[in-house]
């Protein structure tokens, strides 16, 4: 019996095992729906080992990733010193703890693993499966729209004490179950068309629909980095949304996924890690699940999105 057999994985081809890709590589791969090895459709499914820091030993894992797909299929029983020296030559982070594997390892998983039909090293692991449709219900961009009084919200980051943050939301007339209860901000949402974006006509902001997996602020800021040096969208001036812009998406109900913004977006980024800073330290983020903004040190981590003014 073969590792796809014993995975449950149905075709009769050999696994096909993408072995340059890193877990930092996924930033630009996977989470903004597009990226450096060019994913276009829905249905790709790629492989990969990496090592899981966060578990004590840290553990091999094998990974099978798509557009908005993502689930560990197993963890591997490889050598723990082989599993240790990696760790160990990459630096054991506080904040990032995914590691790519080296060379000893890739020989180690080729030589055990992939070129033999002993599958006794694999043991598979129950992993949620998680698909995301690309259709977002939303008027496409170059149809007829109603006259918008527009909107400009501030762009530019700033640093934000917690006294001012009800007035800001009370302000522009923002939703936050907290603060504004029975208020909302009217939206124009439109479907740009690549599967990637939608644009605000209300605040003239385009937004990213997907973004990055739970990761420190300088993990995020690289990813943001990522981003515009691989032309996201086919655009390179992508940022951090301020608390305006982030609040300007919140939706007074909870549409199907369970958040309080238009479904359009992913539902794998339930709070988002904004611009700006907190006045006495940290950073702030608006939740989406809880309807409301908060702050924290942005070691532990958080989502991202980004978006950009038109």
């Amino acid at each position: 019996m073969g590792i796809r057999e014993k995975l449950g994985l149905s075709s009769d081809e050999p696994l096909s095992i993408a072995w340059d890709i890193t877990p930092a590589d996924t930033f630009g791969i996977f989470e903004s729906w597009g990226g450096k090895i060019h994913v276009r459709s829905n249905k790709e499914r790629y492989y990969y080992f990496y090592i899981d820091g966060w578990k004590t030993p840290p553990q091999l894992l094998l990974m099978e990733r798509g557009v908005k797909h993502a689930r560990i299929l197993a963890r591997i029983d490889a050598p723990q010193d082989m599993v240790d020296a990696c760790v160990a030559s990459q630096g054991r982070g506080e904040t990032d703890r995914s590691y790519a594997i080296d060379d000893a390892l890739r020989s180690w998983l080729q030589a055990n693993v992939i070129e033999v039909h002993d599958t006794s090293k694999v043991i598979p692991l129950e992993s949620e499966l998680v698909e995301e449709t690309l259709e977002t219900g939303l008027p496409g961009k170059d149809e007829p729209r109603p006259a918008i009084e527009p909107v400009t919200l501030r762009s530019e980051p700033a640093v934000i004490s917690e006294d001012e943050v009800p007035d800001i939301i009370r302000r522009n007339g923002f939703y936050d179950s907290y603060h504004n209860a029975s208020r909302g901000f009217d939206n124009h949402l439109v479907d740009n068309g690549d599967g990637l974006t939608v644009t605000d006509l209300k605040t003239g902001i385009q937004w990213q629909r997907g973004g990055c997996d739970i990761a420190a602020m300088p993990s995020i800021q690289r990813y943001v980095a990522a981003l515009n040096e691989q032309s996201f969208a086919r655009l390179n001036d992508w940022r951090l949304p301020t608390m305006e812009e982030a609040l300007s998406l919140m939706e007074p109900t909870p549409s199907g996924n369970g958040l309080h913004l238009h479904p359009c977006f992913s539902k794998l980024q339930p709070f988002i890690i904004l611009a700006d800073q907190r006045k006495s330290g940290g950073y702030w983020f608006v939740d989406y699940k809880q309807a409301t903004v908060f702050w924290g040190s942005g070691i532990r981590g958080a989502f991202g999105r980004v978006c950009r003014s038109l």
